[in-house]
């Protein structure tokens, strides 16, 4: 079978078709509201009504439960909002200094497979750390981007350190994809802690500020942008909102 590394990740839309908006969000959005606008853009991209979208934002201080997430692995349940929610994976932490980009394109104008579709969410991040000289890497049993840490202690099975730096979370409707991946810039990384990250507790999470990376979010979405680009497509000029 293929792996996810040697499948085919251009997801270019069709002949055609219109760029995809991008909008940046300043402040903190709260995440109910987050979910139902994501809902709502969903609904008029699926008619036809809209067209694609990335939103790119942050959070405040919270934890998500994806469809596959063990209570037991949330540690410290009354830290942070909990929130249930439809994307596949786990549980996560959303807060301050992480970017979170919300991807809701339509498949069925690109490519209904949702194993590439994954694959080149994580490529998109992959190359956006390429753009940073950083080195991130997709592990076929563990979804999201990993970097290797070999300052760190060598791990029980004798294999080296590996840390998280980017969660991936997707759901599709009508082949429409919401929800989508986050991206540690420099989040408090002790607001992890409250929880088992992924549900994969032999690993830790890192951030590019962590790995001696002092960058600015408006360095971060330019990059991803551009990776972006490369990717899926064609994106407007953004907008922002408040």
């Amino acid at each position: 079978m293929l792996t996810r590394t040697d499948l085919d990740l251009s997801m270019l839309p069709q002949a055609g078709s219109p760029p995809v908006r991008w909008r940046i969000s300043d402040g903190l959005v709260p995440y109910e509201e987050a979910v139902a606008e994501m809902e709502r853009e969903v609904a008029a991209i699926a008619d036809g009504s809209a067209d694609e979208l990335v939103w790119l934002l942050e959070h405040p201080p919270l934890y998500t439960a994806g469809t596959s997430a063990d209570t037991a692995d949330l540690i410290e349940p009354d830290r942070f909002p909990v929130f249930s929610t439809g994307r596949g994976g786990e549980y996560t932490y959303h807060g301050p200094g992480q970017r979170v980009a919300y991807v809701m394109l339509d498949l069925k104008r690109r490519r209904q497979d949702v194993r590439a579709y994954v694959a080149a969410l994580e490529e998109l991040v992959i190359r956006t750390l390429g753009m940073m000289n950083v080195r991130g890497e997709r592990r076929e049993d563990r979804v999201g981007v990993w970097v290797r840490r070999p300052e760190k202690p060598l791990l029980p099975d004798g294999s080296m350190a590996e840390d998280k730096v980017a969660a991936l979370g997707i759901r599709l409707r009508r082949w429409v994809s919401f929800h989508g991946l986050s991206l540690n810039v420099d989040p408090d990384l002790t607001h992890f802690t409250g929880i088992v990250p992924c549900g994969i507790s032999a690993y830790g999470v890192t951030s590019l500020v962590d790995l001696g990376l002092p960058v600015m979010m408006a360095d971060v979405d330019m990059r991803l942008r551009e990776a972006f680009e490369e990717i899926f497509g064609a994106t407007a000029s953004h907008s922002a909102s408040s």
